[in-house]
């Protein structure tokens, strides 16, 4: 998909969108010949959607690649994650409104748990709370780093913002966290000399924050992944003359949705909170990104009942959303997340297309199996459903004579 072909193509109309991201939403069954997650949720109104709209599976970076949540968000609004890539901290920074600068390196960071030996084994830290992250944050903002400004911020349970700002860092630097258990954390490398500064200011944080945390349990450690800086990229509006509104309590995926300049509207953390800022807002806006987090917590737990009440939940809320009459309904994930691997994975994800305009496939239900066979194909790109939805909306003219 060329953002530069759509942005010659777009034009005005009075259509509304609305994409519904159910994080982590593919699956795999649990054992040989079950039921995935959401072919075992029981999903009449999403069924119902399947039935009138057209399915399909679609991939969000490519065959085999395990995307990360940035990425696989970016890929459903349209903007290639191979070529605009962005660190996790940036998301994170922007999900809290922090006042993000040019010359600012942030991080995403987790307190995680280490055993006697500094091996890892949880990096989450049990999902301490909010109120417990926000005091250990508070401990770790008096650390004192030469010739920088240091900021530690709370996020949301074990997450928290770690921010460096000062002149030439540079966030050519490796990830401290090695994504599982049983490992150690990772020492911080330079990717390249400019980095090498930077690099030292990182190590000597972290170490001084394994100090201030050894006595503390289960948050005695943290790990930082996705040091980046604040990228210049074309908004939704630019890119495709779009109003757009962002519904999503949680920060990271706020801060996707204002890097690509949409509104964001606040909300509390579950599905019908969700539905009421959609139904409050829904005369200001043309397009709308709505996402519910709790099926793919679910997954990452490991929890495959969790998961399905996660999206018999989502899909409760459908016929609230559908009784606003928007012109086109994407509902998808951003990755898969399947409670058997307790991690992201790279299986493609199950997607319907509703629209007036949509050419209706046989398939009756939403599910992995069942969208494979559906019209949109097995091996969809992600970054093609963005085009789709506005051509089906009518917001996009004829190429060519």
């Amino acid at each position: 998909m060329d953002l530069n072909l759509i942005q010659q193509l777009v034009q005005p109309a009075e259509t509304k969108i609305v994409l519904l991201v159910m994080d982590g939403l593919g699956g795999l069954p649990q054992e040989p010949g079950g039921f995935t997650e959401l072919e075992a949720a029981n999903t009449p109104n999403l069924d119902a959607l399947a039935s009138q709209g057209i399915c399909g599976l679609q991939m969000p970076v490519g065959p085999g690649i395990t995307p990360g949540s940035g990425p696989g968000h970016l890929a459903l609004f349209g903007y290639d994650p191979l070529k605009y890539q962005v660190g996790r901290g940036v998301l994170s920074a922007l999900g809290i409104d922090f006042d993000l600068t040019r010359q600012d390196i942030a991080a995403r960071g987790n307190f995680c748990t280490v055993d006697e030996n500094g091996v890892i084994t949880d990096r989450r830290a049990g999902r301490i709370s909010t109120e417990a992250n926000i005091q250990l944050c508070q401990e770790l903002s008096q650390i004192d780093l030469p010739h920088v400004e240091l900021f530690v911020l709370p996020v949301k349970e074990h997450r928290f913002l770690f921010v460096l700002r000062g002149e030439g860092l540079s966030p050519e630097i490796t990830d401290t966290d090695p994504l599982d258990v049983g490992k150690k954390p990772l020492p911080p490398r330079p990717l390249s000399p400019q980095a090498t500064q930077t690099a030292e200011l990182v190590e000597q944080f972290v170490a001084e924050a394994h100090n201030i945390l050894q006595d503390h349990h289960p948050a005695n450690m943290v790990l930082l992944r996705g040091l980046a800086q604040l990228p210049d990229w074309p908004n939704m509006r630019t890119a495709y003359g779009l109003n757009a509104a962002a519904i999503a309590a949680y920060p990271m995926y706020r801060g996707v949705a204002r890097l690509l300049g949409m509104h964001i509207l606040g909300t509390a953390d579950d599905m019908g909170s969700e539905l009421d800022v959609l139904a409050s807002h829904w005369g200001e806006f043309d397009f709308f990104f709505v996402h519910a987090k709790h099926s793919d917590s679910a997954g990452e737990d490991g929890d495959f009942d969790r998961k399905v009440q996660a999206i018999e939940e989502v899909d409760r809320q459908v016929p609230r959303m559908m009784d606003l009459k928007p012109d086109v309904v994407v509902i998808t994930g951003d990755h898969s997340t399947p409670a058997r691997l307790k991690y992201h994975s790279w299986h493609p994800v199950p997607v319907i297309l509703w629209s007036e305009y949509c050419r209706p496939d046989q398939v009756t239900v939403f599910g992995e199996r069942a969208c494979m066979a559906g019209g949109l194909g097995p091996r969809l790109a992600a970054v093609d459903l963005m085009p789709l939805a506005l051509a089906n909306a009518r917001r996009l003219g004829k190429f060519g004579a």
